[in-house]
């Protein structure tokens, strides 16, 4: 439970991340490529790029904050101790340890991982002149301040590490079987880097992508640990 001023730093918060990200969802969805990005005119779209799904999962998760810091801030304190406050703060836990922090620090450490590498992989260059370059950051790069910041400002309490993992790998799965059919259906790869390998290093390739999903998971679950252990001995010393 939140004191008054927590609820309404949070709500402030809120809405600033969350108006970005609509902003930032706007101007993906209204880019005109013009036939000129191969990728998004194919089977799938936007869709089939974890980058866009993760950005409408951040969308929609920090919409869901939003609208749960407005009903803590409508109801009494104390109602937050059972029904429709508490079962939304569980929905908002659940939702941000097992997939908006993993997913959203994946897409991170993974895209510039590669694309330190060689970008030609996984970003070519042509799309530099179709992606502005702050949109590229707001897709890749802000997505992790701000999963620290949500961090930081609410505590969430993790599943067991079992049904979290579970749930995480899911998800990995569902996307994995879904960019299998995208490139049964059309015959093209949704990242460079996969039409590049050979069977065996495609399935190391998609094998090691899904498996480190679950670090992420217990780097969450510690960092949220660390943050308010901290929080609360600077609490009691006050």
């Amino acid at each position: 439970m939140m004191a008054g001023g927590s609820v309404l730093r949070a709500l402030l918060l809120h809405v600033l991340i969350f108006g970005w990200y609509v902003f930032t969802l706007r101007e993906n969805c209204g880019l005109d490529f013009k036939g000129r990005h191969p990728g998004v005119r194919t089977y799938g779209g936007r869709w089939k790029y974890l980058t866009f799904l993760n950005l409408v999962m951040q969308t929609v998760f920090f919409g869901f904050c939003l609208f749960t810091d407005l009903v803590l801030a409508v109801l009494p304190s104390k109602n937050t101790r059972s029904g429709v406050p508490l079962f939304l703060i569980k929905v908002r836990d659940g939702f941000f340890t097992v997939l908006a922090f993993p997913v959203g620090t994946f897409v991170f450490i993974s895209f510039w991982a590669l694309y330190t590498i060689d970008r030609e992989l996984v970003y070519p260059k042509y799309l530099d002149e179709l992606i502005p370059i702050w949109l590229n950051h707001a897709m890749h790069t802000v997505i992790l301040p701000l999963v620290l910041i949500q961090m930081y400002i609410q505590h969430h309490r993790h599943p067991s590490r079992l049904n979290g993992i579970l749930g995480l790998a899911l998800f990995a799965s569902l996307y994995l079987a879904w960019v299998l059919w995208v490139h049964h259906v059309s015959g093209h790869w949704v990242y460079p880097i996969m039409a590049r390998l050979s069977p065996g290093g495609l399935v190391l390739f998609l094998g090691a992508s899904s498996l480190s999903m679950a670090p992420l998971y217990l780097l969450g679950e510690k960092l949220n640990r660390t943050i308010w252990s901290q929080t609360g001995n600077q609490k009691k010393k006050k």
